[in-house]
Parts: C-alpha cells; sequence; structure tokens
C-alpha cells in the first residue's frame, strides 16, 4: 500500500541549499516580510519567541525544528524580548555567521535558519496538503539531526555546503513525518494520524484512477457516511473530493511535465473518463489546458 507523505514529498521535490548560522546575544528582536517561501528553523542552543503571521507565538528551546511551508510575516525575539521592538543590528563575522544583539558579549541563542526551494511548480497545490506551521520537539531522531546540523554549520569541512543541503532535506521529512504521528493543524498530516481516515487517504493515493466517491471512501474507513465526511474535513481541512481533486491534479501535473503519457492516458490514469472531461477539470484548477501545460513544461522550476 502506498505511503501517502512520501508521494507528496516526492513531487515537492523540497531542497535545502539556502541556511545561515545565526548567533544572538543579550536582548534583540529581528522580523522579515516573506513571499510565501517555506522557511524553516533549527534551534541549536538557547531559547528564543518565534512569531509568525496567522499563528500564535511559539516559545522555541534547543533542539526544536520549526518549518513553516508558505512563510508571511515572521519575527524573533530574545526570551525575554528587548523593551523596544525596533530591529536589532547585525554584524557578519569570519565564516559568514550573522551575530544579532550584543556583539562583544558571549552568544546564549544559536540556531540554523534558511529556506526550502521546492522542485516541483506546482509546488502551492501539494503544499495546501500540509499543515500552516510544523513544529516539533522531544523527537529523539530530529533532535539527533538537529545536533548533526550543528557540527556541520559550524565546521569548516570539505564538502560542508552540500552536507549540510541534504541534512536539512532529511530534516525537513522527518519534521513532516513526526507531525504526522502528533497531529497538529489539519492537512494531510493529521489525516495520516488519525487510523480511520488514514485508511481512506492511502485508498486515493494508492488508487487514483478509481471513481471515488464519499460513500465509497466512508465505507473504506468503516464510518458512516455523515460522520466520515464530517472527520475527513476537520482533521485534512478539506472536503473528501476536494482531496481527491486535489491529489488527482498533482499527479496530472506530474505527469505531464514529464512526459508521462498522452492526455488520454493522463486522463485515464488520474480518473477521468475522458480527455475532455479532463481537460476542463485541469483548466479549472490551473489556468491552462493540459496541452498549454505540457508545451510549457509545467513552468518554471522552484518556488
Amino acid at each position: 500500500m502506498s505511503d501517502p507523505l512520501t508521494q507528496v514529498a516526492a513531487l515537492i521535490q523540497p531542497r535545502a541549499p539556502f541556511s545561515k548560522l545565526t548567533s544572538a546575544a543579550g536582548h534583540w528582536h529581528v522580523s522579515r516580510s516573506e513571499t510565501g517561501r517555506p522557511f524553516y528553523c533549527a534551534i541549536l542552543e538557547g531559547r528564543s519567541c518565534l512569531a509568525a503571521e496567522g499563528h500564535d507565538a511559539i516559545m522555541l528551546e534547543a533542539g526544536d525544528f520549526v518549518l513553516i511551508p508558505a512563510a508571511r510575516d515572521l519575527s524573533m525575539t530574545s526570551v525575554p524580548p528587548p523593551a523596544s521592538m525596533t530591529e536589532s543590528p547585525y554584524s557578519v563575522l569570519s565564516g559568514g555567521e550573522v551575530r544579532l544583539g550584543e556583539p562583544d558579549r558571549t552568544p546564549d541563542f544559536r540556531a540554523l535558519v534558511g529556506y526550502c526551494v521546492l522542485g516541483s511548480p506546482d509546488a502551492t497545490l501539494l503544499l495546501s496538503l500540509l499543515p500552516r506551521i510544523v513544529h516539533v520537539r522531544d523527537e529523539r531522531r530530529l533532535t539527533t539531526l538537529v545536533e548533526l546540523v550543528g557540527e556541520e554549520a559550524r565546521a569548516q569541512r570539505p564538502g560542508k555546503d552540500i552536507i549540510l543541503a541534504h541534512l536539512l532535506e532529511v530534516l525537513f521529512i522527518e519534521a513532516l513525518r513526526s507531525t504526522a504521528a502528533t497531529g497538529g493543524s489539519p492537512g494531510l498530516l493529521r489525516g495520516l494520524a488519525d487510523v480511520r481516515i488514514a485508511a481512506a487517504l492511502r485508498q486515493i493515493h494508492d488508487l487514483p484512477e478509481r471513481s471515488w466517491t464519499v460513500e465509497d471512501l466512508a465505507h473504506v474507513s468503516a464510518l458512516s457516511r455523515s460522520a466520515f465526511f464530517e472527520r475527513f474535513q476537520r482533521t485534512v481541512g478539506v472536503t473528501p473530493m476536494e482531496y481527491v481533486i486535489s491529489w488527482r491534479m498533482a499527479l496530472a501535473m506530474d505527469l505531464l511535465r514529464r512526459r508521462g503519457g498522452s492526455i488520454a492516458e493522463v486522463a485515464e490514469r488520474t480518473g477521468y473518463s475522458s480527455a475532455n472531461t479532463f481537460s476542463t477539470a485541469f483548466k479549472r484548477h490551473s489556468g491552462q489546458t493540459p496541452a498549454q501545460y505540457a508545451r510549457g513544461g509545467g513552468g518554471t522550476s522552484g518556488h
């Protein structure tokens, strides 16, 4: 049986080539306005407070990992915060480390922060299946990875950049997997943490070509239609059929981008009775016909 998380991660194609080691001392505050890029932060030493648009502030400790799939306005402060929330000055040390706060004091906080690049040009659709924020703590495997990232970030070894990028990719997936086990905000991961809903999700991913109905999926989950519909929407954040369509579109875009068959074949593989029906649904979701999308190579790579 398929693993929905692996499938989504494979389509997103996360990479983490952009990171910087940040340290701070004393009282400090930093804020950024972002454009929806995936932001991550691995806390290596000390504590800080992270506030992200639309979320309650989070107290972060050493070993924590935070991933915001579509970051907008962000701010981080020392604990306790400074009296004035004006932007703290910073300096760049040898080796590229960014120092915040009081430059002459021994740092009491270190973190590796950066942005992910998503190889899929259709990442927005796929990111909608993930929680709005992922915060993982007290997970042994993840803590070990954060420690490895910290060691690599501080060292000046040959191949440092590529090792760090691959470690961060593993951190990305491990953070998502950890969240799947603990629930979190509505999305695919919370759905996978619910045994009944996970059964339906796996069937959707296993058999995207099947003409699914809410009744079919409720039967797979051993729930009544109404109970299944309410539970699915509450845990995944969309209705069952909205999820089915989103997953079919993600697969279709991937197949078209990779030239994985004619439009009629892609339609059949993603559950549409004809190329015309598929083309109508595809254009409604992407703004392009399948032929236009395929000719354009699926847009520009990256996110």
